[in-house]
């Protein structure tokens, strides 16, 4: 994480998931389903939701940033639903419109989602986490893993 604020790391994800996405999509556009490229993407964002909900939104829910938080963790499950339904479809790798459609849901979700996250929760974050919270947030990002069989908190609808 070098000198960077957590908001900058976490954004930085965001930026590596999207162009992940949008490599998947490419090989597919040239025939090729790389649903093991897809898995390694999704489990990066998945362990980014994990940081998230497990060391951001729990000490800045309690605070003015309550609703923002509770709209982030509803996106989270919206966006868990539609990796797990992509993954299943890389996986069988049959119907490759699907499979686009499903990665461009994905985007867009995810678009919508980040835009929100980085100008209001991050930045409440950088700002409002006490420091012993930001240290524990900064070693995960450096190292962390997500616990097997994790999935977040709103995952189910």
């Amino acid at each position: 994480m070098a000198d960077e604020t957590l908001s900058v790391a976490m954004k930085h994800e965001h930026h590596e998931v999207d162009e992940g996405i949008e490599a998947f999509v490419a090989k597919l556009d040239g025939g090729v389903v790389d649903a093991d490229g897809l898995h390694s993407t999704l489990n990066i964002l998945r362990r980014h939701a994990y940081m998230e909900e497990n060391f951001i939104f729990p000490p800045l829910r309690q605070g003015h940033l309550m609703m923002s938080i509770f709209g982030m963790l509803r996106g989270h499950g919206e966006i868990w639903r539609t990796m797990d339904v992509a993954e299943q479809l890389a996986a069988d790798g049959s119907d490759h419109d699907k499979i686009r459609a499903t990665c461009e849901q994905l985007l867009a979700q995810l678009a919508q989602h980040n835009k929100v996250e980085e100008a209001v929760v991050y930045a409440g974050a950088d700002v409002d986490l006490e420091p012993a919270k930001a240290a524990e947030w900064a070693a995960f990002i450096d190292g962390g893993t997500m616990p097997d069989g994790w999935v977040c908190e709103k995952a189910a609808g």
